[in-house]
């Protein structure tokens, strides 16, 4: 599944279309932790996360996410969203927990 196809498929709401639609998502990723999101989140993962603000958008950028999900319901700013858009990095969020979210990401990124 590429993150284009995960943006036309409404599984999440998609804040914000980046400029990598076209990669593939290899593996779902779930952190809260900054710091252990930087040093674990590997390119190409769906990273999902409650953690909603600018230094987010950087170790998304500096680890090659293929995309950030934003779960819980947690509100997206309009500065987060015009800052993810200048970096390219394409936003979801969802109301679904974590786990949930990330069961029903993975379930769909295993089977093809």
């Amino acid at each position: 599944m590429t993150v284009k196809d995960l943006i036309n498929s409404d599984i999440f709401e998609a804040v914000n279309s980046g400029i990598h639609t076209e990669t593939k998502i290899e593996r779902v990723y779930c952190c809260d932790m900054l710091s252990l999101a930087l040093a674990r989140a590997s390119e190409g993962c769906a990273w999902i996360t409650v953690i909603c603000n600018i230094n987010t958008l950087a170790v998304a950028y500096r680890t090659k996410a293929a995309c950030v999900i934003i779960a819980e319901g947690v509100a997206v700013d309009e500065n987060f969203r015009k800052e993810a858009e200048s970096h390219g990095i394409t936003v979801f969020r969802t109301t679904l927990p974590v786990f949930e979210a990330a069961l029903k990401l993975h379930n769909i990124v295993k089977e093809e």
